[in-house]
């Protein structure tokens, strides 16, 4: 009688997986149009539509520091039709935030990565700094006098940014700008000596030569500034930043919806025409399991939550 009890309750739950999607799948982003995480979520949109066989939706939903859109799928019916765009952000924003509408481990299931972004280091052409090790001399020489430029407090590329004072063991004041367009120029102006930001909105101007790029934060280089170097390659042992996104669904959503999403996230990502788009934005498209994600993301909420407590950013 048991094993045919456990038989009718295993059925639906598979019969479920299988007829899943029944309707548009939505992927909540926690961030407005045009940014690199929107531009690659919509890059995928439809390549998952044609595996998942029905339309890919991409939301967007910015504000709060991301509580909005995680508050949204969290609460949402978990049915696999509802999908949250997860990133470094939320693993902030528990050591950011005195209080969070939602648990930011047991009110999602973890699906997969999407990609990885690295930052980049870049100073002024006519900037007297040659090298990130140039920085670091001048710094400690200097102690308190060196500027680095970021954009949103609280942030991926702000925490970057203390992250490197930090680890590198000078003492500078990270200031942070509303846009990425304002830190652009306050660098290439030399207001600010050094500037860190993601790779793809510098880019143009690392090509052009309006910046210096000194250095690349993830413990990897770049394919497309091949002769620039990591922070860790510059010196700066430990140093390893990279921004990333995944998806992740409602808590108590079915594992053979995950197990779908997460099949059509991998042909998609392996898509030729996905990865030089990708390419050219400076991601790294890269699929995890499931309880991968959810060690990693464990593990950068730790990561993060020592790098706010250690920069005095007081919770908000």
């Amino acid at each position: 009688m048991k094993r045919l009890f456990s038989f009718f309750l295993f059925v639906p739950i598979f019969s479920f997986g299988q007829s899943f999607p029944t309707k548009p799948v939505h992927i909540v982003l926690p961030f407005g149009a045009g940014g690199v995480a929107d531009i690659t979520t919509r890059t995928l949109a439809p390549h998952l539509t044609n595996g998942l066989g029905q339309q890919v939706v991409v939301e967007n939903m910015p504000g709060a520091g991301g509580i909005r859109a995680a508050e949204t799928v969290a609460n949402a019916t978990p049915d696999g039709h509802t999908l949250l765009l997860l990133t470094n952000g939320n693993a902030v924003s528990q050591a950011l935030f005195k209080s969070l509408p939602y648990d930011p481990v047991n009110d999602f299931a973890m699906i997969s990565t999407v990609g990885y972004f690295s930052l980049v280091i870049v100073t002024g052409a006519s900037s007297k700094y040659q090298t990130l090790g140039d920085v670091i001399a001048a710094a400690k020489k200097n102690p308190g006098k060196l500027n680095i430029g970021t954009i949103t407090p609280g942030g991926t590329q702000h925490l970057a940014g203390e992250l490197f004072r930090s680890t590198a063991g000078i003492d500078a004041l990270v200031v942070p700008h509303k846009t990425t367009g304002e830190v652009i120029v306050a660098v290439r102006n030399g207001n600010v000596d050094l500037a860190i930001d993601f790779i793809a909105p510098l880019l143009s101007a690392i090509r052009s030569g309006q910046l210096r790029a000194l250095a690349v934060t993830a413990a990897k280089r770049f394919p497309g500034l091949g002769d620039v170097p990591t922070v860790i390659e510059a010196g700066v042992p430990g140093y390893d930043v990279a921004s990333w996104n995944a998806l992740a669904a409602p808590a108590k959503t079915p594992r053979p919806v995950i197990d779908k999403v997460r099949a059509a996230l991998i042909k998609a990502l392996a898509d030729p025409q996905v990865q030089k788009r990708y390419a050219e934005l400076g991601v790294e498209g890269r699929a995890s399991t499931p309880e991968e994600l959810k060690d990693f993301y464990a593990s950068e909420t730790k990561r993060w939550t020592r790098v706010v407590e250690r920069a005095g950013i007081p919770k908000q």
